[in-house]
């Protein structure tokens, strides 16, 4: 148990940082009020309307398009330690010391039958039922 629920926390911690880092843009055409497409990767499609010179001041300004951008960090932050002192150490070493059985494996090898003879039986079945084999 303990070492599916380790699996699962560095799993999920891994999708984490790489979510935290993901950046990406969103593209969208708009034709009046109407998405006409959506694009994640590059440039979308337009709606087909040509505009000439001669289209009527109204039909100029129908379509537009939108970007939105999602950015994630640029780098993750690493903090430098550059004092370890006394103290820290020894919390450290005290931490270690008290919680190192919570992440080891507690299975013990216990062999009770080394230290013991066999049973005494009181009455030998093979010599009173004269069933030996051969």
């Amino acid at each position: 148990m303990k070492h599916f629920f380790n699996k699962i926390s560095s799993v999920a911690l891994s999708f984490l940082v790489l979510f935290s880092t993901l950046s990406f843009t969103v593209d969208a055409h708009y034709c009046g009020d109407f998405l006409v497409d959506v694009s994640l990767t590059g440039k979308t499609d337009n709606c087909g309307m040509q505009m000439d010179s001669d289209a009527t001041e109204t039909m100029k300004g129908c379509c537009k398009d939108e970007v939105q951008k999602v950015e994630g960090q640029e780098e993750l932050q690493n903090q430098k330690v550059e004092e370890f002192t006394f103290a820290q150490q020894q919390f450290v070493a005290s931490f270690f010391i008290t919680y190192k059985d919570l992440f080891s494996d507690q299975s013990l090898n216990i062999f009770f039958s080394k230290d013991f003879s066999p049973p005494d039986i009181p009455i030998n079945y093979q010599v009173q039922y004269q069933t030996f084999l051969i």
